[in-house]
């Protein structure tokens, strides 16, 4: 079984590498390669860390620099499904907040935390661009706009049966 603190899979440190090769200088992979790592083992631990920066030529902190500036890359384990409620002022102004405390009670979970059995982690973000549709918020990447409770219990009911 793979987990964060086995060494990379040989195949995914050759897909790191070949997309290192493609670019002038190899740290230009840095997002793509945390990336790859990330959809492997759901989130980029620090062993896992060293190991891509070692590939890429930078250190582990230039590495980790990349990595906790980018917001869709996790350096904290999360659940099996993502949910990322966006803290905007037009999402607030639109009522995120009981949204939030909606899911909040829904999950059983505060803003940041996980479910107990591992399947959905609810983390704050900055403005995913979809003010227009406020409130809004990403579910495993996808974009929902106009979000209200009723569309939450719907997303959150489909991710259960996901398990």
């Amino acid at each position: 079984m793979l987990t964060a603190d086995a060494p990379l899979p040989a195949a995914l440190r050759a897909d790191i590498l070949a997309l290192a090769g493609a670019e002038l200088h190899p740290r230009g992979a840095a997002v793509s390669a945390l990336r790859l790592v990330q959809a492997r083992f759901r989130w980029i631990s620090t062993p896992h860390l060293h190991e891509v920066a070692a590939l890429l030529g930078m250190s582990a902190d230039d590495l980790d620099g990349v990595a906790t500036y980018f917001n869709l890359l996790f350096r904290k384990p999360v659940g099996r499904h993502v949910i990322m409620l966006c803290d905007s002022v037009s999402c607030w102004i639109m009522g995120r907040e009981p949204l939030c405390a909606h899911l909040c009670r829904t999950l059983g979970i505060q803003p940041g935390g996980t479910t107990a059995d591992d399947a959905i982690t609810l983390l704050p973000t900055v403005c995913i661009g979809h003010c227009d549709h406020a409130p809004a918020m990403l579910v495993d990447g996808a974009l929902h706009g106009d979000v209200d409770a009723t569309t939450l219990d719907h997303l959150v009911a489909a991710l259960k049966e996901q398990r």
